[in-house]
């Protein structure tokens, strides 16, 4: 085969690589979007539900607005890491993104576990989802967030090992991007869920 014909086959694979990206990216904004409607639905949900009580707790007697702070810290951390590791890729500094990713990765973790601790000790105490339409609203919400975290979590393991072995290649940088979104996304929603139940309930 030519250099010129090597020169086209090449150029043709380069095409159709970027023709693919472009049509997950969409993909994925797509997906995001129903994402979003999901979470308008659930808001909306607790915006009915959150003054149900049923005699029990309100969001005043079993919100701890210090340590749900601490939470969001460690999110609105997690997202700005994310950001730098997506920042890197865009560089080529594959050591950075690796670095990058593992502090995202340990922040979300750090987040998950102390939301994992409030869901623990509000049902040790009897608050659990079928106290009152309020604390079922509050855990489908919350709970929602956390399995996409979850998930967001699972993701980033995988393309850390991506990364690693793969490098930074068009494809692998293409599922970082894809991440980054998630992952910003799912720290938007937080702020909604933090500003909505947490400083609504206990103000």
């Amino acid at each position: 085969m030519s250099d010129y014909a090597l020169t086209l086959d090449r150029a043709g694979e380069e095409d159709r690589e970027l023709e693919r990206a472009t049509n997950q990216v969409f993909g994925f904004w797509i997906y995001l979007m129903s994402d979003l409607v999901l979470f308008a639905v659930i808001f909306a949900t607790f915006a009915v539900l959150c003054r149900n009580y049923a005699g029990g707790p309100t969001g005043r007697d079993l919100f701890h607005l210090p340590y749900v702070l601490g939470e969001t810290m460690f999110l609105l951390f997690s997202s700005a890491t994310c950001g730098l590791a997506m920042a890197a890729a865009q560089s080529g500094k594959k050591n950075l993104v690796l670095f990058a990713l593992a502090v995202t990765f340990l922040l979300g973790l750090g987040f998950l576990s102390m939301e994992a601790k409030e869901f623990q000790r509000m049902i040790l105490n009897g608050d659990g989802p079928s106290r009152s339409g309020f604390l079922s609203a509050f855990f489908t919400l919350v709970g929602t967030h956390g399995a996409h975290v979850c998930v967001g979590l699972l993701w980033m393991a995988v393309t850390f090992a991506q990364v690693g072995l793969k490098g930074l290649s068009a494809s692998v940088q293409s599922r970082l991007m894809r991440l980054g979104m998630f992952w910003h996304f799912l720290d938007i929603v937080w702020i909604g869920v933090f500003t909505t139940v947490y400083l609504r309930g206990v103000l």
